[in-house]
């Protein structure tokens, strides 16, 4: 089992266990003044797939903002509505690996995700409440997110999927089984954070959290090579330049087409790692802070 699945099965037992423990020490808790509060984030995002296979936090780091509406249900499980964007890069030239370097690939994608997220605190929390200053929590969701993969080329950025550099939906993908892929989709967040109470009103969070996708296409590769002379006839010359960049080539080769240009058998993942500002809104804390 790799890092990232022992990561990702090591945090759903966690979730699981604290889902099925929340209610019952909510409901021993007594009294709890529900609340609501507002939150502002900032951050950066990143992604795992083709062109990131292997590290979390990899490739070219830029900007996460959002903003998130929680409610309060007891004091150890929460709820929230959030939006989220951020753009996530990567270039085969960064990589170690000397066949990635001669795959030569890159992209950029900026993301925005609405989405619905559970918190389980591990130990009681409330914004004003001074006995519980630090708290440490588990989330997962569900979010709708769009995409849009993009390359460069002599200085501008031109959009991926109407190219179709491998092949979807021209006549060399349609006898391969090559069709488009979805630009808006679902996503599963599982994460964890800390949150910290800064007085009557106000708290802070650290998080971070992973998205699983089901598409292989947040980097615009997945499978094999298209036919260059069929990108050329369908859709122009600079499908052919952008979906085959190969540094060498044996001279035995006159193209690609067909070699492996990616791994199908992994879907693509993206996370952010935010931190963020909360505020309490509506009813006053019923604890003073001292």
């Amino acid at each position: 089992m790799n890092r990232l699945n022992l990561f990702r099965t090591c945090l759903f037992a966690a979730l699981v266990a604290g889902l099925l423990g929340a209610p019952l020490r909510g409901a021993a808790q007594g009294k709890f003044d529900r609340s609501k509060e507002l939150g502002l984030m900032l951050g950066t995002s990143y992604y795992l797939g083709d062109l990131n296979p292997g590290g979390h936090l990899g490739g070219r780091k830029h900007v996460a903002y959002g903003g998130f509406f929680r409610s309060n249900l007891n004091r150890r499980l929460s709820v929230r509505g959030h939006v989220l964007s951020g753009r996530v890069e990567a270039w085969d030239v960064d990589s170690e690996a000397a066949w990635q370097r001669n795959r030569n690939l890159h992209f950029r994608n900026h993301i925005t995700e609405v989405g619905g997220i559970v918190e389980i605190n591990y130990i009681d929390y409330q914004i004003g409440v001074p006995s519980r200053k630090v708290c440490a929590y588990l989330l997962t969701g569900l979010s709708i997110y769009t995409h849009m993969p993009e390359a460069e080329l002599d200085g501008t950025w031109f959009e991926l999927a109407p190219l179709s550099t491998e092949g979807q939906g021209t006549t060399w993908g349609d006898a391969y089984g090559v069709g488009h892929y979805a630009l808006t989709g679902l996503a599963l967040p599982f994460g964890f954070g800390f949150k910290v109470n800064l007085g009557p009103f106000a708290g802070f969070n650290l998080e971070w959290a992973v998205r699983k996708t089901w598409n292989d296409y947040l980097d615009d590769v997945s499978g094999v090579y298209a036919d260059p002379l069929v990108l050329n006839e369908e859709r122009g010359e600079l499908s052919v330049l952008l979906a085959d960049q190969t540094l060498y080539r044996p001279s035995t080769l006159s193209s690609n087409t067909g070699l492996m240009r990616g791994d199908p058998g992994r879907d693509d993942a993206y996370g952010f790692v935010t931190a963020s500002v909360t505020f309490r809104v509506g009813k006053k804390p019923t604890t003073c802070w001292n």
